[in-house]
């Protein structure tokens, strides 16, 4: 924990006791403020009077004895409209802040120096963070990762001179963090997202922007013209900038170079120092990097190792240790030649467009419960495709875009298992040697079958995990 000393003696109302508002409880009394707390969900508050948090309906309080209004993550500060917290703080002239500022507030306070990488960007950010905290793992330091991944920032232990935290900021945490101002800030991208919360592209864009404009060293993708501006921007200013690509060659900065060899698409990584390209990494044959999204991830996590010290051999030493994230393009294990991919988070079809992107021959499971445009936007992926197999209630709806397209052949098979018995069936009857893929990209939400994509993703795993002859990632 993180005990936060900042509001000693004060008085705190905290809105949200979810499971960040309450590591923030725990640390504003650990370190010896007073909370208030509420939330509109009863089983929340009676969880948190179980710890000894005072809970106290905030729409009867009054409010001009508070320092501060502590907001959870999840909750509206501007759009649709303000919470109505967020109405009666202002009213009575207080900040409205979240638990990552609460955190930069305590680091000036008690550890100024003490080193701190925040991600944020549309896409990659978890993939990001936990490969930055894995290789510097891997390399004997001390790193904490949290934030909008795994641990509530204040869960995490205390900032130190000899500790990094590792922290994946979303832009409704940004938004809560005025004085975010971190060692290393990293934008991966940026297209359209959450704009029910932020009301406008260019506002989302804004937000994310305030993780960088602080930072002692930007790193920025140039891979979407938005970031580019980004990038432009902090060039503008005079403070250090590492620009990073997954996709074109730079002129100064990292970027990934994607080759074909031997049929085989392989990734290095290039750091251009002086004018001088120097191949710094090899993804190749590293299953949880595939993709020219990973690509872009992995440039980020050496730019950012890199620069808190790490040699180039610590930094690709680490990559081809690490074990990705679950149920996000996870390469679980293989039966032969066949690679089984856990790609279950993949909700939508803009997710899935990253793995199809991946494979070539690829057995696809994909259903569930559709999204506005179903899989349309992916037909001129439909090549890559060997068999679709068709789960949920999406399975009408996908018949009849293969129908249309006239170039996929699919199966119906209703629930997950009968689809991994079909698509591994077929893919290990394929003709030819090269590696090929058994698919779980559902381009869909799993509600219909599931009651999240974890629990799919677990389901998909149990299924693979008990065929004959499957061999686990990483043994052998």
């Amino acid at each position: 924990m993180t005990p936060v000393t900042v509001f000693a003696g004060r008085r705190v109302a905290l809105f949200g006791l979810g499971g960040s508002g309450l590591a923030t409880a725990r640390a504003l009394m650990a370190g010896r403020a007073e909370v208030v707390a509420w939330d509109d969900n009863q089983a929340s508050r009676d969880k948190a009077a179980a710890e000894g948090i005072a809970v106290v309906d905030l729409n009867t309080t009054d409010w001009s004895g508070y320092a501060a209004l502590v907001l959870a993550p999840g909750v509206p500060l501007t759009h649709p409209q303000p919470h109505w917290t967020v109405s009666k703080a202002k009213a009575a002239g207080m900040p409205v802040i979240g638990d990552i500022e609460l955190f930069f507030r305590e680091r000036a306070a008690t550890a100024p120096n003490a080193p701190v990488v925040c991600i944020t960007g549309t896409n990659g950010k978890s993939t990001t963070t936990a490969l930055i905290a894995h290789v510097l793992r891997s390399a004997g330091r001390d790193a904490q990762m949290g934030g909008n991944i795994g641990t509530a920032v204040l869960a995490l232990e205390p900032p130190a001179a000899n500790r990094i935290h590792v922290i994946e900021c979303s832009s409704y945490q940004i938004d809560l963090a005025p004085s975010i101002a971190p060692t290393i800030g990293i934008q991966m991208n940026l297209t359209p997202d959450h704009l029910d919360r932020h009301g406008t592209f260019e506002a989302y864009g804004a937000i994310k922007e305030r993780l960088v404009a602080k930072a002692d060293i930007a790193v920025i993708g140039v891979d979407d013209e938005p970031s580019k501006q980004m990038a432009r921007r902090r060039a503008a200013s005079g403070r250090p900038l590492i620009k990073i690509s997954g996709e074109q060659p730079l002129d100064a900065g990292i970027f990934a170079g994607i080759t074909a060899n031997a049929g085989k698409l392989e990734t290095r990584i290039v750091q251009v120092k002086d004018g001088k390209p120097k191949v710094v990494a090899n993804l190749a044959g590293i299953g949880s990097l595939r993709g020219s999204h990973n690509a872009q991830n992995a440039a980020a996590a050496f730019a950012a190792c890199f620069a808190l010290g790490l040699s180039a051999e610590e930094i690709a030493a680490g990559f081809k240790s690490y074990p990705g994230l679950a149920h996000r393009m996870e390469e679980i294990g293989r039966i032969g030649r066949v690679v089984l991919i856990n790609d279950s988070k993949a909700t939508n079809a803009d997710s899935t467009e990253k793995a199809l992107t991946s494979f070539r021959d690829i057995f696809w499971i994909l259903g569930g419960k559709p999204k506005e445009g179903g899989i349309e936007s992916l037909r001129r992926y439909f090549p890559n495709i060997a068999k679709a197999y068709l789960i949920g209630a999406a399975s009408d709806l996908f018949a009849e875009t293969f129908d249309a397209a006239g170039n996929v052949a699919y199966e119906r098979c209703g629930t997950l298992d009968v689809a991994v018995t079909a698509a591994t069936r077929d893919a290990l009857a394929a003709p030819g040697e090269a590696e090929i893929a058994v698919l779980l990209s559902p381009a869909c939400a799993s509600f219909d079958q599931f009651p999240n994509f974890e629990v799919r993703g677990e389901a998909f795993r149990g299924l693979v995990t008990a065929l004959p002859g499957f061999v686990k990632f990483g043994a052998g």
